[in-house]
């Protein structure tokens, strides 16, 4: 018995760097990968990459670098994405525009839906379509998601209600899509997976 112990012990050991060896080359392609993107400019693969590579083994030297990185590049991509949004945008649905707008014809509203998001603020408004006056509905401060990011590491943004949305364009289209990803409570930060609101918006 004497001599078993050793021996149970030497190969659980065994087992646990070898455990350790996998996952520090894993994260060691992950984040190489990484950079290979970051080198090509392709910000938004990197990002995803940097990320799984600071989890890995968050304890480490790579998984710190990583860190930095996604810091930086939820910087660069939120200026980018902010740089998209700046202006006034008409609510269209909650289809994309092109299966939307036989739906449109048949809208008898007497008002529009507009945001109008500049660099720290959204603000909505509703548009009478007959007067053309604009009557401020509600604005909100524009703040970022950063504490746990459910889609995206850098364009969730979490609105005064508790709701966090993702946003995304379509720059061909020049169409802004939201979708409600997530809730904010008391007790943390909850994922909506099912029949997730979504509005989109084009350029007013």
């Amino acid at each position: 018995m004497k001599k078993t112990l050793p021996l149970i012990v030497f190969l659980i050991s065994l087992q646990f760097f070898g455990q350790n060896d996998q996952k520090a080359a894993f994260q060691k392609s992950k984040y190489e990968l990484a950079i290979s993107y970051y080198k090509k400019a392709d910000f938004v693969k990197a990002i995803d990459l940097f990320s799984l590579a600071a989890k890995i083994k968050p304890e480490n030297e790579i998984a710190q670098q990583a860190i930095k990185k996604v810091d930086t590049l939820r910087e660069v991509l939120r200026k980018e994405i902010l740089d998209q949004a700046v202006g006034t945008w008409k609510k269209s649905g909650s289809q994309p525009v092109w299966a939307s707008t036989a739906v449109n014809q048949g809208n008898q509203s007497t008002v529009e839906e507009l945001i109008e998001i500049k660099e720290d603020k959204i603000l909505f408004y509703e548009l009478d379509k007959k007067t053309k006056a604009k009557k401020l509905l509600k604005t909100e401060d524009l703040i970022y998601n950063d504490a746990n990011n459910t889609v995206s590491l850098f364009s969730e943004i979490i609105l005064s209600d508790g709701t966090i949305w993702n946003c995304s364009f379509n720059e061909k289209a020049n169409v802004l899509h939201v979708i409600n990803v997530a809730v904010k409570t008391e007790d943390g930060i909850e994922k909506v997976k099912n029949d997730n609101e979504e509005t989109y918006y084009t350029k007013f």
